[in-house]
């Protein structure tokens, strides 16, 4: 993966002796959204100005696309980037047409691209042209305006985006279908987003990759998955909450919701095989060889269909192409898998093809059940 921005050894001390940032060294991946959060001071606004040298670092060194943008002009620079703030920053006295023009027009882009560019960005957030294009910004809601402002970034056709909290002025509603927008116009556009926040939600819902930070320091740089997964220290784990770990834990490992299968071997008779579903009351029996080598399932409505033939056993009549789950996959895709193939048991086998364990629905209701009664899916 391209490495379009990369800091080393960053370390920002301001005028009054205050240090920002302290000693940062990370990078971010060509068409990634990159989401830095902390507390108020950790230093996470800093170190996105800095991209756009609207702050400069006392120590360390910036690069872009391969560039130190120390020896670039700051201008420019800031014309090849996009920049999103929580206060939108629409000009008033010009059209929304307008608004999103602007940098193309200061790049001097030719006019009937750029144009026929703000019309298109306008329609992909869901804002008709010739409906908004002339109007203004005080004749638009709060999360129109905020549409805009994420659309007028994106006109110049920059490499790389800067949001500074855009959404956290927005009432809860808008900010969500924001939210959502974002994460739908990403797939489509694949820029290189630089997104800061407070909020955790927020960060968990629209990252490829989240930096969590505390007194200019970087204390976890991962994804989302493994952030709940696996909190760096007791700060990131608080910052985090229990809720919303014990809410990425309601899944629990595909190990800790198999249960024993009852199994047969595949030269037993149909006699037999009804007899044992009946002693463990199954509606299937799931057919392994020496080993415990998984070979396939036999389903009651099959084992009754070909009753009366006495000559067959289990092998003639079990499926072999039934689904399976890797022991090592996780449970929300062996939830997929029930679910796609309207399935009410899961084989689960060792990567050598072994029988692990087998998961029901009951075995499913019960785990989720246990996990309600210890209350770890409060919210």
């Amino acid at each position: 993966m391209f490495k379009i921005i990369r800091f080393d050894k960053v370390s920002k001390i301001f005028s009054d002796g205050f240090q920002a940032l302290d000693n940062i060294s990370f990078h971010i991946d060509k068409g990634e959204l990159f989401v830095i959060i902390g507390p108020s001071g950790c230093g996470k606004t800093t170190t996105m100005k800095m991209i756009n040298r609207l702050n400069e670092p006392t120590t360390g060194t910036i690069w872009i696309d391969g560039k130190d943008i120390s020896k670039e002009n700051p201008v420019e620079l800031r014309r090849n980037i996009g920049y999103v703030i929580q206060h939108i920053g629409l000009l008033p006295h010009m059209t929304i047409g307008e608004n999103v023009a602007l940098v193309p027009k200061l790049k001097k882009m030719n006019a009937s691209s750029y144009l026929k560019r703000v019309d298109d960005l306008l329609s992909m957030v869901g804002l008709d042209p010739d409906t908004y294009r002339d109007r203004y910004p005080a004749e638009l809601s709060g999360g129109q305006q905020q549409r805009v402002g994420v659309i007028r970034a994106l006109a110049a056709e920059p490499p790389v985006i800067l949001m500074d909290e855009p959404f956290s002025a927005l009432d809860p509603i808008s900010r969500e279908q924001l939210q959502d927008e974002l994460i739908r116009l990403q797939q489509e556009i694949k820029k290189t987003i630089v997104f800061v926040t407070h909020d955790m939600d927020e960060a968990l819902k629209i990252a490829d990759r989240i930096c969590i930070m505390k007194d200019g320091k970087i204390v976890q740089l991962a994804s989302p998955e493994h952030i709940l997964r696996h909190p760096a220290n007791d700060f990131v784990h608080s910052f985090i909450g229990e809720d919303r770990l014990n809410a990425a834990g309601i899944l629990p490992d595909v190990e800790d919701v198999m249960v024993k299968p009852v199994t047969a071997g595949p030269n037993r008779g149909l006699a037999e095989a009804i007899k044992l579903m009946h002693k463990y009351k199954v509606d299937s029996l799931i057919i392994t060889k020496s080993g415990n080598k998984y070979l396939g399932i036999a389903k009651a409505w099959d084992i009754q269909q070909h009753y009366r033939d006495e000559t067959l056993t289990l092998q003639d009549i079990m499926l072999k192409d039934f689904p399976t789950i890797q022991r090592d996959r996780p449970l929300s895709e062996a939830l997929e898998v029930i679910s796609e193939n309207k399935v009410s048991s899961l084989p689960v086998l060792s990567a050598a093809g072994e029988l692990a364990g087998v998961i029901t629905r009951a075995s499913l209701v019960d785990v989720m059940a246990d996990k309600y009664r210890n209350g770890t899916t409060d919210s």
